[in-house]
């Protein structure tokens, strides 16, 4: 696996490089962009990061939104580094979209010590860094613009099934419990396992040959839900032009 992907959006300059220049240092592969659109324009291009550092106020798109926008194509950490620091702002990006807040000015230390334990606590995206994942000869996933291609024939995802999907892949070989995936995915909303199931269900439908025999996504009842290849062993990471070659 190569070095760590941020995904730096910071529209002042010099924290822009003073960011960069730092964490370059200390072995983090960095991408700063100003702004939103630009910045999930990279992502539809080049693929997921590992981490996003978010400052709130960017000149044409809100934090709130780029982050709303990130979250819909897969589960990437967000840490919002802005000079706001309103009880009910941090509260409701926290609540959101954020694993941490850092509120301008900051130590650069501080700011790689709470990058580090974000990372820590989610297991890391094997597939980033890469706009099309092959996960083996008859199934390939592009995140950023929702879609599957299945034995040559392309589906689209909804941003639940891409966000469900994602986590999945996180935890790729190892069961991943019920609440886990709706705190995931449904953050703020009050959803049952009843709800899951049912995209659980459309999402095996579009993967899954035989959907009552699957193969990538395994059900253990009253538990959760297990993607049966592990990253380190069934994944490739392939062009997009190759993935539209084969739809």
């Amino acid at each position: 696996m190569g070095k760590t992907k941020i995904l730096l959006v910071e529209d002042d300059a010099g924290i822009n490089k003073l960011i960069h220049d730092y964490l370059s240092l200390h072995g983090y592969e960095v991408v700063t962009f100003g702004d939103g659109p630009e910045a999930l324009e990279y992502v539809q291009m080049r693929g997921l990061p590992h981490l996003a550092l978010i400052d709130l106020g960017l000149p044409t798109m809100h934090g709130f939104e780029l982050s709303t926008r990130l979250k819909s194509m897969a589960d990437v950490p967000i840490i919002f580094v802005t000079a706001t620091n309103d009880t009910d702002t941090v509260v409701q990006g926290l609540r959101k979209y954020a694993e941490d807040f850092i509120v301008k000015p900051f130590e650069m230390r501080e700011l790689e010590a709470r990058i580090q334990v974000v990372l820590a606590r989610m297991p890391s995206l094997d597939y980033a860094s890469a706009p099309i994942v092959r996960i083996d000869d008859h199934l390939s996933i592009d995140f950023a613009h929702h879609r599957i291609v299945l034995n040559g024939k392309s589906d689209g995802l909804t941003p639940t099934e891409s966000n469900l999907l994602s986590v999945l892949l996180r935890h790729a070989g190892r069961v991943v419990e019920n609440r886990m995936l709706i705190a995931r995915v449904w953050p703020t909303e009050e959803v049952y396992e009843d709800t899951l199931r049912v995209h659980m269900h459309r999402l095996r439908r579009k993967l899954e040959s035989d959907s009552h025999h699957p193969h990538y996504i395994r059900t253990e009842r009253g538990v959760g839900y297990m993607f049966t290849i592990r990253p380190l062993e069934g994944l490739t990471i392939e062009s997009e032009d190759s993935v539209n070659e084969d739809a």
